[in-house]
């Protein structure tokens, strides 16, 4: 059995939870989620707990329990704390500035990148390098994060360009260290 497909999703008194056989949904303080539902898996709500069962021991069965559980879980997670993905930029004359909601980097091309506003993310710019991009829906915050960063995304001799907050870019030696025969 999935570990992670059966352990019950704690659900606290701001959220609310509405299962059909299509789909659940969930709402809480900052938003609502909803998630097509599966016809390999049982949702059920029980003493303010979510359960998800599956139906059969086969393999799809077996994959799709523990994709639903976590699925769940960060619908309750997104609409009462948030998901955050933070991004730094590094590189002589590298920059990010906020425009009426859009994102406009100056990083080493000749000309400036825009991305536009998104529904449901939320942009902001700390101090010209760093990027906090927030919002209710993990896969979205995080599809975001990684389409900003593939902009410019860290060159291996300098380190220059976009990466995650706690990100390690490991550099190459130049041709300079190479030592001499």
């Amino acid at each position: 059995m999935s570990r992670i497909g059966r352990m019950p999703i704690e659900l606290n008194d701001k959220t609310e939870v509405s299962i059909s056989p299509q789909s659940i949904t969930v709402k809480g303080p900052k938003g609502e989620l909803s998630c097509d539902n599966s016809f390999r898996v049982m949702i059920t709500n029980k003493d303010g707990k979510i359960y998800v069962e599956r139906k059969s021991d086969s393999k799809e069965d077996k994959s799709f329990h523990g994709l639903y559980r976590s699925l769940i879980n960060n619908m309750v997670i997104g609409v009462n704390d948030g998901f955050v993905k933070e991004l730094e930029i590094r590189g002589i004359g590298y920059r990010v500035a906020l425009n009426n909601g859009d994102l406009v980097f100056n990083v080493g091309y000749s000309h400036q990148v825009f991305v536009k506003k998104i529904d449901g993310i939320e942009f902001e710019v700390v101090d010209n390098n760093f990027i906090k991009i927030s919002g209710i829906d993990k896969q979205k915050v995080g599809q975001v994060a990684a389409n900003i960063r593939k902009i410019r995304k860290p060159e291996p001799y300098k380190g220059k360009g976009i990466r995650y907050k706690d990100e390690v870019v490991i550099k190459k030696a130049g041709k300079s260290a190479k030592s001499a025969k």
